[in-house]
This record gives C-alpha cells, structure tokens and sequence, in this order.
C-alpha cells in the first residue's frame, strides 16, 4: 500500500486547508493512520491520528481544537481538516500507516513519502 499526501499550499494566517492521504494499491487495512509534519531546521513531529476501527482521533496540543483528521473508507482516503492556519504551521506535512495504535512520536518510523508542503504567510 503506498499512501500519498496532497493539498498543501500557500495561504494567509487565519484560513483553512485541507490535506488528502490516499492510498493506492490494496486498500488500506484498520491500522491507525498518522499526520506528521516537519518545519525547517526543526525535527519531525506527529499532529494527529485516527484509529480507522473506531474512529478515535488524537492530537497534539499545538492543533487541537484546529486541525480535525477524517477517514473515508469509500475512498481510501485520510483527511486533515486544517483550520485557523498560523506561521508556525508552516511545514512539510506527511500521512504515515502505523502498526495496531496511534501514536504521534516518530521513534522508529522510516520510509516517508514525499509530503505536501504547507506555508501560511503573517
């Protein structure tokens, strides 16, 4: 299964974005699926994640209440719904499968896609 990021772009502090996680070839099992990002000259941080087999949706405390992730089985896609975009948003931002449980540290993850650059001008 391989899983691409796209809907980044340039926006202005204060709008919305949204960035699609497909996934092509066999369809995607229960695993968790993660939203990283990664600013410049700054390590890789975990944002979000939702458990597809209950729904369950976590977030780091810098996004809660902003960022809302979403699955749609019937298009094999996860959704992260970006909302209040500020500066400090700015980054590469990548969807990863994880192994049975959500979790937002990257501690043993390899093998990142491309990403979907996001920038958010002050």
């Amino acid at each position: 299964v391989q899983l691409t990021e796209s809907g980044g772009g340039l926006v202005q502090a204060g709008a919305s974005l949204t960035l699609s996680c497909a996934a092509s070839g066999f369809p995607l099992d229960d695993n968790p699926i993660a939203w990283f990002r990664q600013a410049p000259g700054k390590e890789r941080e975990g944002v979000a994640c939702i458990t597809k087999a209950d729904g369950n949706t976590f977030y780091a405390p810098s996004v809660k209440d902003r960022f809302t992730v979403t699955n749609d089985e019937s298009k094999k896609t996860v959704y992260l719904q970006m909302r209040r975009l500020q500066p400090e948003d700015t980054a590469v931002y990548y969807c990863k499968r994880l192994l049975f449980v959500c979790r937002l540290s990257t501690a043993g993850l390899g093998g990142w896609g491309q990403g979907t650059q996001v920038t958010v001008s002050s």
